[in-house]
């Protein structure tokens, strides 16, 4: 009878390492040109959730085809909207794994997926626009789901 083999790892690409910056710091600067502030860190993503009277969006941003020709250009179009997010974050999958990790945990319920936009007013979670519902879709079909959700769940509340 043969010994059984000792199992050997099986390589994945990245390992749980950060993509290199230099690859990601165009793809971070689609939103950061559009004033979208960036949270690198969990006590960063932990500030914004708290801190912010209104509603917050935040963007798990990614290096994915469907960030760069859906997500991120459907983004754009949605806040030249007149109606929208107090304040609007991103995190960045892959390379703010730690910030990422800590937005994740506010987005209870949700499966992780990248890209992925929240809507949040009180840290929670109103609107949630996942992956799956990004990369079959184009930019324009994006920014008016986002147009609609910032018109529902950002609008000022009518007094009387």
């Amino acid at each position: 009878m043969s010994s059984p083999k000792s199992l050997t790892a099986v390589p994945t690409y990245n390992g749980g390492m950060p993509y290199p910056e230099m690859f990601v710091a165009p793809m971070r600067q689609e939103l950061t040109d559009l004033g979208v502030r960036e949270l690198r860190t969990p006590a960063d993503v932990d500030a914004a959730v708290s801190g912010t009277a209104g509603t917050l969006m935040i963007v798990v941003n990614s290096v994915c085809g469907c960030a760069a020709g859906k997500a991120r250009p459907g983004i754009a179009l949605a806040l030249r909207n007149s109606v929208k997010p107090a304040v609007v974050a991103t995190v960045f999958a892959g390379a703010d794994v730690e910030a990422t990790d800590r937005a994740r945990h506010y987005f209870a319920g949700y499966r992780p997926s990248s890209p992925s936009i929240a809507l949040m007013r009180d840290g929670q979670v109103v609107y949630m626009l996942e992956r799956s519902q990004i990369e079959n879709r184009d930019a324009l079909s994006i920014a008016s789901e986002l147009t609609a959700a910032f018109e529902k769940f950002c609008a000022a509340p009518i007094t009387a």
